[in-house]
């Protein structure tokens, strides 16, 4: 991950750097299929067929809980918000099933 950090009302985030065209540099694959996750879609296919339920609490987010855990992934509802820190967060809580690549 390369950007920016930066402090705004006592928060420090990071802010990405984007390639010149506004695409993002990282991809999220499902690695058994060998699929990029173009989509909430998709990746709600792929979530659904590994036990994870989806929540609708909350309006704002997309969110997903699998019962044999106490995980909960937690997405933005807008997929161009979609940021490597929330893939990250996919393959972390989904190990050998998704992985982060380059573009």
């Amino acid at each position: 991950m390369s950007g920016v950090w930066v402090f705004k009302d006592g928060v420090v985030r990071l802010v990405e750097n984007r390639v010149s065209d506004g695409t993002h540099r990282k991809q999220l694959v499902h690695v058994p299929s060998g699929e990029r996750i173009t989509s909430y879609q998709m990746l709600e296919s792929k979530l659904l067929a590994l036990g994870w339920e989806r929540y609708y609490h909350d309006p704002q987010l997309i969110q997903f809980h699998k019962r044999s855990s106490v995980h909960l992934i937690s997405l933005p509802k807008d997929f161009n918000k979609f940021k490597s820190t929330h893939m990250y967060d996919i393959v972390i809580k989904n190990r050998n099933e998704f992985e982060v690549r380059d573009l």
